[in-house]
This record gives C-alpha cells, structure tokens and sequence, in this order.
C-alpha cells in the first residue's frame, strides 16, 4: 500500500470514529450491529472501531449487553475546552487595551503541570519588537506569571514546584529557593511580580493574578517588553495597569474577593 493510500484509510477511519461518536451523542446504547448498520461498514469494523474509542474511554462498553453509549473521557476533554475558551474570549479585550495602554505586548498565561503556557496574546502596534508567545512553555520559576501564580496558588502547588530543580537560564536567573520565597512573598504584598532578564537577556516582564469566581487563581496576565523600556523612568504606570487589567478579567470571571490563603 502506498503513502498515499494509507493517508486515505487513516482519514477514513478518523471520519467513521467521528461518525461514531456523532451517533451515540444522539443518546442510548447501541451495538456494534446498529453502528455497522448506521455508517453503512462491515460490523467487524465498526467493533474495531468501537475497540479502539473504547481504550481510549471515548465510548464505554455494557459488559452484560455488550452495548455502547459516550465514555467519561469526552466530558474531561470539554470541561477543559469550555474553560480554556471561556477564559480566552474574556481576556482578549481587556489584552488588547493593556498592550496599548502600556505600548508593549500583553499576554494571558496559564499553569500547565510545571510549566506556564501563554493562551492569549496582544501587542500594541507601537511596539518595535514583537514576539509571539501562545503555546511556549517556560519554567514557572523565571517568569513573572510563574511566579504571581505560585504566590497566590494553593499551598500544595506552591510547595511542589518550589521543591523541583530550577534550571539557570539566563545569568540573571534566580535559583535560590530562599530568595524565590521572598520574591513570592513581596508579589502577595504588591499584588505584582516581576522578572528582571531572568527568562531572556534584554526581557522583563510584569504580572498580576487572575482570579476565578470560586477564588482560586486561574491565570495571570502579563506585560513584557525590552528591559530599557520597562525600566525607564516614568513607568510605575505599568504595575498598575496590569493590576487593573487582571482585577478587570477576574471581575469578568466572577470574582468577587479572595478566599484565605490556603
């Protein structure tokens, strides 16, 4: 069989396992002969079919009927879409005001496992370097949402990523847990952190947490831009205005104050 033909019968069964799941989402339990008769195939295709969704918990198996209704794996994978997309078209706006308030770029970050993920982005039209964000990872520890989120994050999390080992990624890098506890300390007293060239030479950055409607934060935004920039004189307006920017998605979120700290 050729590339080309093994391509065809790839898309081919990625469209029937679609298929499938199209028609369980119409209710009920069906079996594999009703599934074979509906996509018009071979029943023993639509039982591998109906094998593989089922090892993935994409479809659940009756045993005593031998019968197929949607697995519990498709409400994790929606909960997760609806939050992450929920969270993005509320911070976009608000991205976008920050970045050309502050004339730099703006993002939305969020914890993923132990890195920070960028999920929104904007960049003021004015600004001379514009770098694109969404979807890199970057360690928690030398970013300035990293480390918003760790000060205001539950104790457990706080606990866990401070106890893992910090890479040196630039020479300004802080790696010292003594020393990232009291950064951490002084951003829940400012409400702020920063980074000083400590993810990228010549890049700061500031943040703010975001809060979700249970209190808990959920994201952090963020302003970076070139370290001569930020630093200037005549820029205390950029932590306020990250503050503000964040409090405005929390409000949009929900939030109406804080828990306790965990």
């Amino acid at each position: 069989m050729s590339n080309g033909e093994e391509r065809e019968v790839g898309v081919r069964s990625v469209e029937r396992a679609i298929s499938i799941l199209d028609l369980l989402a119409q209710g009920g339990w069906r079996t594999g002969a009703d599934v074979a008769r509906e996509l018009h195939v071979h029943r023993s295709t639509a039982l591998r079919l109906l094998g593989t969704l089922e090892r993935h918990a994409l479809v659940e198996r009756d045993q005593r009927t031998a019968r197929y209704r949607l697995g519990r794996r498709l409400p994790q994978l929606a909960s997760v879409v609806t939050g992450e997309f929920d969270l993005r078209y509320v911070a976009r706006p608000v991205c976008e005001q920050l970045a050309a308030a502050a004339g730099e770029t703006a993002t939305l970050d969020v914890l993923a496992g132990d890195v920070i993920v960028p999920i929104e982005q904007a960049t003021a039209s004015t600004s001379v370097v514009s770098v694109n964000w969404l979807g890199r990872r970057t360690p928690v520890h030398c970013t300035a949402s990293g480390k918003v989120i760790l000060a205001f994050g539950p104790a457990p999390v706080r606990e866990r990523l401070l106890d893992t080992q910090r890479e040196q990624v630039t020479p300004h890098t802080i790696t010292a847990r003594a020393e990232l506890e009291s950064q951490l300390d002084a951003a829940r007293a400012a409400g702020v952190a920063h980074t000083y060239e400590e993810l990228e030479v010549g890049l700061d950055a500031i943040a703010a947490p975001v809060f979700g409607a249970d209190g808990d934060v959920v994201a952090a935004l963020d302003v970076s831009g070139p370290s001569h920039r930020l630093r200037a004189a005549g820029r205390p307006d950029l932590d306020r205005l990250t503050k503000e920017g964040a409090a405005d998605i929390s409000r949009r979120l929900g939030y109406r104050g804080r828990r306790s700290e965990t």
